[in-house]
């Protein structure tokens, strides 16, 4: 049996964070008549770095329910894209690579993906603490679909950020202060393993 990579109270509101994203994305998908249906690229292939332990976790409690030579082969996969794209950032170029998860053009791991794997497309926007206010235009076939619009309505991300960041705080506690800080691709955090520490007893 595979060991608790969460206790089970934080997986749920993980879940349940990861719910109200999917629902506020689709909504607003809706209202702009967006699909991904057709579209000549893929979205897997973005450099995404992810800052969270919490995700981090929620993302191997998903491997963990994989069989074990179906992991091992993902877990691999993501070792190949941590070298290539280590080797593209030393060239200073920005990786552009297919997600260790694209399995025939889909995430093996859909209920688990990330938040940013949830929120790219659509144009959004948050408030950070110090009150600047930052505004993302969305994958480049929401742009072109939108060029030349006005009050173009965006996903607002400020309220999502808070709950993830509470949710962090809620499970790491004090030694959220001393733990390194989390910058990370998916295949980062794959080739890494599970989070070290266990913070469930």
């Amino acid at each position: 049996m595979n060991p608790e990579i969460l206790p089970a109270d934080i997986s749920r509101r993980i879940a349940a964070l990861y719910s109200e994203m999917e629902k506020a994305y689709d909504e607003l998908a809706q209202v702009l008549r967006f699909s991904c249906a057709g579209c000549p690229d893929n979205c897997c292939d973005s450099y995404f770095q992810h800052h969270t332990y919490a995700e981090w976790a929620y993302l191997w409690e998903g491997l963990q329910q994989l069989g074990e030579e179906r992991r091992e082969r993902f877990i691999e996969k993501a070792g190949e894209y941590v070298r290539q794209s280590e080797a593209m950032l030393a060239r200073d170029e920005r990786p552009n690579l297919m997600c260790p998860l694209n399995e025939n053009g889909l995430c093996a791991l859909y209920p688990h993906r990330l938040m940013i794997c949830r929120l790219h497309g659509v144009p959004s926007a948050m408030t950070r603490p110090d009150g600047k206010r930052l505004e993302f235009p969305g994958c480049f076939r929401c742009q072109e679909m939108l060029a030349g619009r006005e009050d173009i309505p965006r996903l607002d991300r400020t309220k999502m950020y808070q709950t993830l960041v509470e949710i962090e705080m809620d499970w790491l506690g004090p030694k959220r202060r001393i733990l390194p800080k989390v910058r990370m691709t998916l295949a980062d955090m794959m080739v890494k393993g599970p989070p070290g520490f266990n913070f469930c007893g």
